[in-house]
């Protein structure tokens, strides 16, 4: 079985390069393609294990590497001229434009999709307003380009022959967007990298890139009303604003190495998630450690965290509503058991999700070829 693998970029090393990480660990023997690659040499070995992508001609664009984004309206083009002929598997690692490789009937093509390409469909509007480009020339012409994204991201749906969601409310989307059904296979976390940790101390945490939709400012802001301790670990674009909402009892640590933020992950006594994500791998992190998280109650923490039991969850993305939250879980933190919080997390380890998109992949390759 010759095969190849397709994801959008390799920039940095997040979510969905672990899971190119694990099909690497599965198959030595990928053909691996993106629209750019411009990792450096630990993360190169630790998704790619040392190979290096075929990639496109937005790879030798003025700036490619800090401005690739830029070149939006050119990656349906560029994805398009991949020429995947004599390989037996396609398999699309896609969150923008890498389930719309060309592919011919005696080629199965299976699709792990991240999300449909979030700011051509659901955050449409949210990504217009929060760059700037909901009025104006730059306004007219950033909707006309995202618009013929659309069109093509739909004219690409047939060239998937099974789709597999991380989460049901990805599936879900894809329903939506795509009219397709999907197999949710949830990704992977690398759940033994955390230790319990059951004597909890007096502070919460969160900790993410401080961008819009990660509503940090929102998790200050509530916390500045009341008088518990807040450690707030991430550096971003928001920090000023962050900063703006800080009352003396948060704690802003800024960018943390992963040893500060697992350190202080274990020790709290919840996580706090106010974001709407596809997945959301932080918050397992945090169950990882035995340590309960009050989150949103919407998107992929909403299949990863147990109301009332490995956490608490509120309705609405506004400090009414989290502080509510933040109220019954002080009411109960005694009824939160860090080993069953644990247990949770376990669910989502690297090795289930190894053996579950293996097992997958075979098994609809053997179909494929009877």
């Amino acid at each position: 079985m010759k095969k190849a693998l397709i994801h959008d970029w390799f920039s940095v090393y997040a979510g969905a390069e672990k899971c190119i990480s694990s099909f690497t660990n599965i198959w030595d023997d990928f053909e691996v393609y993106s629209l750019i690659d411009f990792l450096d040499d630990k993360n190169r070995e630790l998704i790619l294990k040392g190979k290096t992508a075929h990639t496109s001609f937005i790879q030798k664009l003025p700036k490619a590497k800090e401005k690739y984004r830029n070149y939006l309206p050119l990656f349906p083009f560029a994805i398009e001229q991949f020429d995947l002929t004599d390989y037996d598997l396609v398999l699309s690692s896609s969150h923008c434009v890498a389930k719309g490789v060309l592919t011919h009937s005696n080629q199965l093509h299976i699709s792990y999709v991240h999300t449909p390409v979030r700011y051509a469909w659901d955050l449409y509007f949210r990504y217009l307003e929060e760059s700037g480009l909901n009025k104006g020339l730059k306004g007219i012409l950033a909707k006309y380009f995202l618009h013929k994204i659309r069109m093509w991201d739909l004219s690409t749906v047939n060239r998937v022959d099974h789709y597999v969601a991380n989460s049901q409310y990805i599936a879900n989307r894809i329903k939506k967007v795509y009219g397709k059904e999907s197999d949710v296979i949830y990704p992977p976390v690398d759940v033994n990298k955390f230790q319990l940790c059951e004597q909890k101390e007096d502070f919460y945490l969160t900790a993410s890139r401080l961008v819009p939709y990660k509503k940090i400012d929102l998790i200050v802001e509530a916390f500045s009303q009341t008088d518990k301790k807040l450690v707030v670990i991430g550096s971003g674009p928001d920090m000023e604003k962050v900063k703006s909402k800080a009352g003396k009892n948060i704690e802003i640590m800024g960018y943390q190495e992963d040893s500060v933020l697992i350190d202080l992950m274990r020790r709290a006594k919840a996580f706090v998630f106010a974001a709407e994500e596809d997945f959301g791998i932080i918050p397992v992190e945090a169950q990882a450690c035995g340590t309960p998280v009050i989150c949103f109650n919407k998107g992929g923490t909403r299949e990863t965290v147990i109301n009332n039991v490995t956490g608490v969850y509120f309705n609405e993305q506004n400090v009414e509503s989290l502080l509510t939250a933040l109220n019954k879980f002080n009411q109960n933190q005694d009824g939160f058991e860090p080993q069953i919080v644990r247990e949770n997390a376990l669910r989502f380890s690297v090795e289930r999700f190894e053996t579950e998109i293996k097992q997958y992949i075979e098994k609809k390759y053997e179909l494929f070829r009877g």
